[in-house]
């Protein structure tokens, strides 16, 4: 999009050019209006886990900004060739679940008849202009917080090639059904200075957002939380392409002594991942442990912002 001529309002706050996981538009001094989009393929045969959790990670990038959602529009495309109406109806009332968990109201959607399933919505929120949370306005010297275990692209590759049984109750399911709603809220009692949600470009990739062009960061790996059997699936060579293009991608902007198998599951593709949070370092041991309280369990401090160096991250 970089190439594209677009019109700039003077009311537009945020815009495309940061990557920030929003557009913002001020609608008065005190009020603002925050939107965003995302859709999916299949991540699980349970239709309505499926659509579960592409409704959580549609809604989680206007969470990421600190704000509230408020409305929502369906985005369907049905492979109505392999894909039946009572399939289609199961995978529309898991996302209607998870909007009536986050009291966002439906609208309505669009749909059109594709070769590839795909689901997701079309969400806009509200947020106060001063209030508003950046993915690259962090400080150095700040801790940076996660609020849920990454490797759940590792694990959705072992559903889809039939080396894991598919359970409702795997710890990486839940994860992936969880609203980050609860986690935002928290956060908003405390001095953020930049926030993301880490979904397809992994841990590196949205931590690479956040550092820009000035800072740096340092990861101590020993703490960052894994879903359950990444570490197995991971030796045995599961693991999905997506994940495998973000370490090439991105490999030569990290410094680590690393072997590849200790590091991959920083670049893991994630579907409805946690909040990334770079906030003081003495307000962020209580940020966890609040986290922890209501429901994110596995919350951690898993490294800091430093100043920038010839690498912007440094694995640990």
């Amino acid at each position: 999009m970089a190439g594209l001529q677009t019109y700039r309002d003077e009311n537009l706050l945020v815009g495309y050019e940061q990557s920030d996981d929003c557009g913002v538009y001020a609608l008065s001094d005190e009020l603002a209006l925050v939107e965003s989009v995302d859709f999916i393929t299949p991540i699980v045969d349970d239709p309505y886990l499926y659509g579960q959790i592409a409704a959580s990670n549609a809604l989680s990038d206007i969470y990421a900004m600190g704000a509230i959602p408020k409305t929502a529009l369906n985005l369907l495309m049905w492979d109505k060739e392999h894909v039946s109406k009572e399939v289609l109806e199961e995978i529309l009332k898991g996302g209607a679940h998870k909007l009536n968990e986050a009291k966002v109201t439906l609208l309505g959607g669009h749909s059109v008849i594709d070769r590839e399933q795909k689901y997701g919505l079309s969400v806009s929120g509200i947020v106060h202009p001063k209030h508003i949370w950046r993915n690259c306005t962090a400080q150095i010297g700040d801790a940076l917080v996660l609020s849920k275990p990454i490797g759940s692209g590792v694990i959705a590759t072992a559903f889809k090639s039939d080396k894991l049984a598919l359970r409702a109750d795997h710890e990486a399911i839940v994860s992936m059904c969880q609203l980050n709603q609860k986690a935002s809220e928290i956060a908003r009692n405390f001095k953020i200075h930049a926030c993301t949600d880490i979904t397809g470009f992994g841990l590196v990739g949205h931590l690479l957002e956040m550092c820009g062009e000035r800072l740096g960061a340092e990861i101590l790996t020993e703490r960052i939380p894994l879903f359950e059997g990444v570490e197995k699936w991971i030796m045995q060579g599961v693991i999905p392409s997506g994940s495998r293009e973000n370490f090439h991608f991105l490999n030569e902007k990290i410094q680590t002594s690393l072997e590849f198998d200790a590091c991959i599951a920083c670049f893991d593709s994630q579907t409805s991942g946690g909040l990334l949070f770079a906030l003081p370092k003495s307000q962020a041991h209580m940020l966890v442990e609040q986290l922890k309280i209501c429901g994110y369990e596995r919350s951690v401090v898993i490294g800091e912002m430093i100043p920038r160096g010839d690498k912007p991250i440094t694995l640990l």
